[in-house]
């Protein structure tokens, strides 16, 4: 209904309220990026002008191949890796650069990382209750051994496993069941962000499905925000909400996952689909795959940016390129 306020505008409230509804919240902004390894002329550029946001609740998904710079990325929002230039926004705040102690603490609880070898990533000498318990204890995030035990058994069936693993040492695991440990050891903290990097390629076909439908349930159930880095542009399919493609570290395309697999614009991500496999042979067999080539730009004059070619279907492109782009999607 209408509400009239002090100046007697009438307001309309359910309009109001609508449009917050609408408009997402983001939690993660990455603006500008670069991201560069060594000084003077060793100096290297992992990644160059990231830009996109990620927002509350959704599975944001950065997808390129072997060394394109995803994982870097990955590791800069969790503060593994300096950036050389722009700006990392977390819940409202810049978390790139110079933080306090206990920023840095804040942060290092609410965004979590599931890594992709699920071998290297846990402490083969110490039992699972520890591994599962040493956040717990740095971050004083219980309030007695009573209710520690109450936490590590509840989050240790959640994924899968049962009571008595928490005994056991990681090398007495299958992959699949120690990544169950890793998600169990990141979602312990009650994080906000949880950043899976490759959390299933190192698993068995048959594995992978349960791990990401255990993956999804989570994120049901406590709201959670997950950037989940690939390769392989068929996994991401079933559990993104938006999908960005990186290529030699420059992120050249963003759109709503089913968006993207339907009207991919960039050349480099049409050849990324035409690689995803068809479950049918005589399709498959029919199959043209298209070979990107970087050197069909020209970006000497005409330098290119991101833009929305699109409603919420960003392209990186000069003003030529985004031209074509654009009469391509009015035909």
């Amino acid at each position: 209904g209408t509400q009239s306020t002090a100046g007697g505008v009438k307001v309309n409230v359910f309009a109001v309220v609508m449009l917050n509804l609408a408009m997402p919240e983001k939690l993660v902004e990455v603006k500008d990026v670069e991201i560069s390894f060594g000084e003077g002329s060793k100096k290297f550029v992992a990644v160059h002008n990231a830009n996109f946001f990620i927002n509350k609740g959704e599975t944001f998904s950065l997808v390129g191949e072997s060394g394109s710079g995803k994982t870097t990325i990955g590791r800069a929002i969790i503060g593994l890796n300096d950036t050389s230039n722009g700006e990392i926004i977390f819940d409202g705040k810049k978390i790139n650069g110079h933080l306090s102690h206990s920023e840095k603490n804040d942060l290092i609880r609410r965004i979590q990382m599931i890594f992709q070898d699920p071998a290297a990533s846990l402490n083969e000498r110490a039992t699972v209750d520890y591994i599962l318990s040493e956040g717990l204890h740095n971050f004083h995030l219980y309030k007695d051994e009573e209710d520690r035990k109450a936490k590590i058994k509840e989050i240790i069936k959640e994924v899968g496993l049962l009571e008595e693993h928490l005994t056991r040492y990681p090398h007495e695991f299958s992959g699949g069941q120690r990544q169950r440990i890793g998600i169990a050891r990141s979602l312990v903290m009650q994080p906000d962000l949880v950043i899976a990097d490759e959390p299933i390629s190192a698993l068995d076909v048959s594995v992978r499905a349960q791990i990401l439908n255990l993956l999804k349930k989570f994120q049901k159930e406590l709201g959670l925000t997950y950037l989940f880095i690939a390769h392989d542009l068929s996994v991401v399919r079933f559990i993104s909400d938006r999908i960005a493609v990186i290529y030699k570290g420059t992120i050249v395309e963003v759109a709503e996952t089913e968006e993207l697999y339907n009207n991919p614009i960039h050349p480099y991500t049409k050849s990324l689909l035409s690689a995803v496999p068809i479950p049918d042979p005589i399709l498959e067999r029919k199959k043209v795959l298209k070979v990107y080539d970087p050197n069909q730009h020209d970006y000497s004059v005409d330098k290119p940016e991101m833009v929305e070619v699109r409603p919420g279907h960003f392209v990186w492109g000069n003003k030529a390129e985004i031209e074509t782009y654009r009469k391509e999607q009015s035909k």
